[in-house]
């Protein structure tokens, strides 16, 4: 199913293509698997420094396109969470006209292949969570731990999330591959993981996982709607079912236990997590563009191939 650039993105840059999310793509499975010693590490540090360059490149330039937006967030706790809380219906990407047509009219292919995206560009939301709390102050690193807890099934392996999305993959046949997968998504899960792993980022990590959990709720829930109208199995639907409710409640409790205590300590970091918010949704708004795209073009052709 082939994809178009996104409009906003058709200027140039050295980031925003698929030969770069691919490599850094592949980058961050290398460097976050478990490893042996090796008699290269040396030049293996040489080369993650270069990447770790251009990593930091790709992030400075999603900061400098949402910078004065989120330079707008205000500083006070209230005034803060008032903001971050109306980033669900004025953030970039809300409201995207995809999910109501996944939900309501997408083929199984086309679901699929919107799936198969989605798995192939999923930077594992446990692991982010379990990066950004390193160090975080007590009162926002128990309500990470609370969240991370949840996403390990509060120690059962049949619980835990990110199985059930590999068994969603499973069990629809679904074959996620970096180099199937529209740089934008690519680009959503690097710019995740980024923020995540690079300490500079950490109030930049807090703002977008929650505003994950702000924002994601009508979108699952508009997928599982959609895997169920086309008669898939609930064991199927089990992921996206769990989060159209669990991420309710907490984005409830981030925004009560990490983003206010946070504010009020220090109103510096509010700006970075704003950006990091901001960030996240621009990302997954070009996502929902590219998705339009190629779903649309290919739904287009199968109705004008049908008549």
């Amino acid at each position: 199913m082939a994809t178009q650039p996104s409009a906003a993105f058709e200027r140039r840059s050295q980031f925003l293509n698929d030969s770069f999310q691919q490599q850094l793509a592949h980058w961050n499975r290398r460097r976050l698997a478990p490893a042996f010693p090796s008699d290269d590490w040396q030049g293996a540090i040489g080369r993650d420094a270069a990447m770790l360059r251009l990593e930091g490149g790709f992030l400075e330039e999603l900061r400098g396109e949402i910078a004065d937006r989120a330079a707008e967030a205000p500083t006070d706790p209230d005034g803060f969470i008032a903001w971050f809380e109306g980033l669900k219906q004025t953030g970039p990407g809300q409201g995207d006209p995809l999910f109501p047509w996944l939900a309501e009219h997408a083929t199984r292919e086309e679901l699929r292949w919107f799936l198969e995206q989605e798995a192939a560009g999923e930077a594992g939301f446990d692991d982010l969570v379990a990066m950004t709390q390193v160090k975080l102050p007590t009162r926002a690193k128990l309500e990470l731990a609370r969240n991370y807890w949840d996403e390990m099934g509060h120690g059962a392996a049949k619980g835990m999330h990110g199985p059930m999305l590999d068994a969603m993959v499973e069990t629809l046949a679904l074959d996620p591959v970096i180099e199937n997968t529209v740089w934008e998504s690519l680009a959503l899960a690097n710019a995740m993981t980024a923020m995540a792993t690079a300490r500079r980022y950490a109030w930049h990590s807090v703002g977008a996982l929650g505003v994950v959990e702000l924002t994601a709720p009508t979108r699952v829930a508009a997928v599982a709607e959609g895997l169920k109208r086309l008669g898939c199995a609930p064991a199927q639907r089990k992921y996206f079912v769990l989060h159209a409710t669990l991420d309710i409640e907490h984005s409830r409790a981030w925004n009560d236990e990490v983003l206010r205590p946070l504010v009020e300590d220090d109103p510096a970091c509010a700006r970075h997590i704003a950006e990091g918010a901001i960030m996240r949704l621009a990302c997954g708004e070009q996502c929902f563009e590219a998705y339009r795209a190629a779903l649309w073009a290919h739904h287009d052709r199968q109705l004008y191939a049908a008549e």
